[in-house]
């Protein structure tokens, strides 16, 4: 019975991952799940209209090819961000190394691997260039959590 319990877990959470990589393609993504490796990390950025363009940065560890991507997670996109300050968002504090996400974005190559644009592009046409990503937690079920890189009160610093 615990066989039969333990293969319909993880049917469950393989088909939550294939519908979440499915989404993620219909949004112009590349989807990447893991285990992070190395927790968030502040970096600043250029400031536009008047507003700090930081970034959060952590290592997670792909489920799909075992390659260590750097996730570039830009904060004015985070649940709870607060302009111009110089720390983490709550929102993303909270990731810490062994946790799983998933990361749905633009994967780049330049100065090692990553993904980047892993948040919502402000209600426009999603293209590879520039898809409508996110960011979630998974929980020890195997599900996604909320997508933490919606937030779209900035969304006019980009206009």
């Amino acid at each position: 019975m615990k066989q039969l319990l333990l293969a319909c877990a993880l049917l469950g959470a393989f088909a939550a991952h294939a519908d979440e990589a499915a989404t993620c393609s219909a949004s112009a993504g590349s989807y990447r799940s893991g285990v992070v490796v190395k927790g968030p990390k502040f970096s600043h950025g250029q400031f536009r209209k008047g507003v700090e363009l930081s970034h959060t940065h952590l290592k997670m560890k792909s489920d799909q090819d075992g390659k260590v991507y750097d996730v570039a997670i830009d904060n004015v996109f985070a649940s709870g961000f607060v302009p111009n300050q110089k720390s983490v968002p709550a929102s993303l504090s909270g990731i810490r190394v062994n946790d799983r996400v998933e990361a749905c974005g633009q994967l780049y190559t330049d100065g090692g691997v990553g993904i980047h644009w892993v948040h919502t592009n402000c209600g426009k046409k999603p293209t590879q260039a520039k898809p409508d990503g996110w960011l979630k937690v998974i929980s020890a079920d195997g599900q996604p959590g909320q997508n933490i890189e919606d937030n779209q009160q900035y969304c006019s610093v980009f206009n």
